[in-house]
């Protein structure tokens, strides 16, 4: 029979019978199916009002970073994330950051943007001002809609209109500027888009595509600030090595890159823990990166008058405390109450001193071992694991490879075999 994956009815059949067919489909074995299929806190039952055509629920570790002082506060946050000495890495950088007082944090509020895309209009620039002269209608309409959210202080509080050149034609785009309070805002925002799009259509004569929230959450920037004393971290050498790579990243974006993805090991690891989007939050970083026409830094390191360093960061940050994952899923929610933050503004500007950490953490390997040594002590656990040790096995084969500098399955097979004398 020839295997195709048109499966009609799918999404109407339970994960147990989708899992079954993907099982045939694919050959899965019994026990790889039972992996799926595996559930813990967050059951199949829920996990399947959650996402479409559910077959199972993948797990990713989650570990906490400690020694985190904020603000004067401290912090234990969780982190989920499958990459090795992550979470080490950050709560060493937390603990040597402690030494200049902390993490100290600020952010703009928990502003947000919805986007009304208008097309087709004769004179573009005039009807950018016809939608500026209505803009308290436009935020009365826009809140007429989420009375709840006006409530507690947020609901759209501005608007701004912008005539973009496109390879089509001048578009006018209004900007909703939404204050979403705890939330992320997607829902919000995207409602009273929706619900002014009509208006707008009325007012510039134009036809209304696009309405939706943008990602780019410039209005809803995280910032956080340590001095990390010199003899705290190394010496002066380390200070101006660090200094050396942070101008690599600064200069060069192929460096800045990577230089970033270290600070979203951190960033993307607890918003992922406490349940909310990811992918929001990488887009808004990456798109903020590259706001002056060429990707750069996130984060900037100088030196004080007294020699030592100082770190800073400033990121997008659209994380909420409700709606979503973060109430539905029970991890999540734990995840939260492990945080301990009050308001989402609070999470988001906990999860920028997160990434600067994590950031400085690596450059500080960088800048003295390399990234290597640290990172190939804990991944060689996992070889080891792969090539079938338990136990103390573990940690005796992991050690050997670091030490030889050798961290390979076909090395930690070898090693395995000898201890456990199927080599003569």
């Amino acid at each position: 029979m020839t295997r195709t994956s048109k499966i009609s009815g799918f999404y109407k059949l339970s994960p147990q019978e989708r899992l079954k067919a993907v099982s045939g489909f694919s050959g899965l074995s019994e026990e790889e199916a039972s992996c799926i299929s595996a559930t813990g806190a967050l059951s199949l039952d829920a996990a399947d009002r959650m996402v479409e055509n559910l077959i199972g629920i993948m797990e990713v570790p989650m570990g906490v970073a400690v020694n985190f002082l904020i603000n004067g506060r401290d912090y234990l946050i969780p982190m989920a994330i499958e990459e090795p000495s992550v979470i080490a890495a950050a709560s060493n950088a937390a603990k040597m950051a402690r030494e200049g007082g902390g993490f100290e944090t600020s952010s703009t509020g928990p502003l947000m943007i919805g986007q009304i895309q208008a097309v087709g209009i004769a004179d573009p620039n005039g009807a950018r001002m016809n939608i500026l002269g209505k803009r308290d209608e436009i935020i009365r309409r826009a809140n007429e809609v989420d009375p709840v959210l006006v409530k507690f202080g947020g609901g759209a509080k501005d608007v701004e209109v912008r005539v973009i050149d496109t390879p089509g034609e001048k578009m006018v785009i209004t900007h909703l500027i939404v204050d979403c309070r705890d939330a992320m805002g997607a829902n919000a925002v995207n409602t009273m888009a929706e619900t002014i799009a009509p208006y707008i259509e009325e007012l510039t004569g134009g036809r209304v595509y696009l309405r939706i929230i943008s990602n780019f959450a410039d209005k809803r920037l995280m910032r956080a600030r340590a001095v990390f004393t010199k003899e705290a971290i190394g010496g002066e050498e380390v200070v101006d090595g660090i200094l050396a790579a942070y101008h690599f990243a600064a200069g060069d974006p192929y460096r800045a890159a990577t230089h970033n993805k270290g600070i979203m090991n951190g960033v993307t690891a607890a918003v992922l823990a406490t349940g909310n989007d990811t992918r929001a939050i990488e887009a808004g970083a990456h798109v903020y990166a590259s706001r002056s026409g060429t990707y750069r830094p996130l984060s900037a390191y100088e030196k004080n008058a007294g020699g030592d360093l100082v770190a800073t960061i400033e990121m997008p940050m659209a994380v909420g405390l409700v709606g979503g994952a973060t109430k539905t899923n029970p991890i999540a929610r734990a995840a939260v109450k492990i945080l301990g933050v009050r308001t989402a503004t609070e999470m988001g500007e906990v999860f920028a001193a997160l990434g600067l950490a994590q950031n400085f953490a690596a450059m500080r390997a960088l800048a003295t071992e390399g990234i290597q040594r640290g990172h190939m002590g804990l991944h060689s656990r996992n070889v080891a694991i792969q090539a079938g040790a338990a136990g103390d096995m573990v940690d005796r084969i992991a050690a050997i490879m670091v030490s030889e500098k050798k961290v390979r399955a076909d090395r930690a097979k070898e090693l395995l075999d000898e201890m456990t004398g199927k080599r003569k």
